[in-house]
């Protein structure tokens, strides 16, 4: 019976994959934990749906701590170690996909911008996410939902950034497949002079 669990193990060891299986650019093996809500879409898109879950991971770990402590002991000693944890880690989670929206989208420098206004505005809202001294129940609830509002005006704006060139480039790809797929104009006049020919040989005879 003592070699039960060795022998599940050497199982387990064999059955599981050398690599841990990539899900919307992050370590899986099963779920997709930084923009589950984006996973398999691009970069941009990955990194905006990160920005706003991330934050709510974070924002469910604070409300933990005030749950337990209370508002105002929220923030005392060791009563934060958690969502400073949560801080820390998210930080981390984020940096792959904002480096890959950045690669994505160089070449529109209001986008990059736009990124950049992005992240910093979500490392400021996750800081901002512990009690301020003398603010009401409603108070902090209303502050911290702000943000949200705040992402998506931000997202929108690097959206339309990204696309403003993709129109022109399209219409530019449409216009030369024209040109490629046009009859040459000659062509079109070698019908007339071909049917001219047996005419003028049946005026001869």
């Amino acid at each position: 019976m003592h070699f039960a669990v060795p022998l599940f193990a050497a199982v387990v060891a064999i059955a599981s994959p050398a690599h841990a299986e990539t899900i919307g650019g992050n370590p899986g093996p099963q779920h997709n934990y930084v923009c589950p809500h984006a996973d398999g879409q691009p970069a941009l898109e990955c990194f905006f749906d990160a920005v706003q879950h991330l934050y709510t991971m974070c924002r469910n770990v604070k409300s933990i701590e005030i749950l337990e402590f209370g508002y105002e002991k929220s923030t005392d000693g060791t009563n934060a170690a958690k969502s400073e944890s949560c801080l820390d880690k998210q930080k981390q989670n984020i940096a792959r996909p904002y480096q890959a929206a950045l690669k994505e989208a160089k070449k529109s420098q209001p986008a990059v911008e736009g990124l950049q206004g992005l992240h910093a505005l979500w490392l400021s809202a996750m800081t901002e996410l512990k009690w301020r001294n003398g603010e009401s129940d409603d108070d902090y609830k209303l502050r911290v939902a702000k943000a949200y509002d705040e992402f998506k005006e931000r997202i929108t704006v690097i959206r339309t950034a990204a696309t403003a060139d993709k129109p022109a480039e399209t219409t530019k790809t449409a216009t030369t497949k024209g040109k490629a797929t046009a009859k040459p104009k000659s062509s079109a006049k070698s019908t007339p002079s071909a049917k001219a020919a047996p005419a003028a040989k049946a005026k001869s005879h």
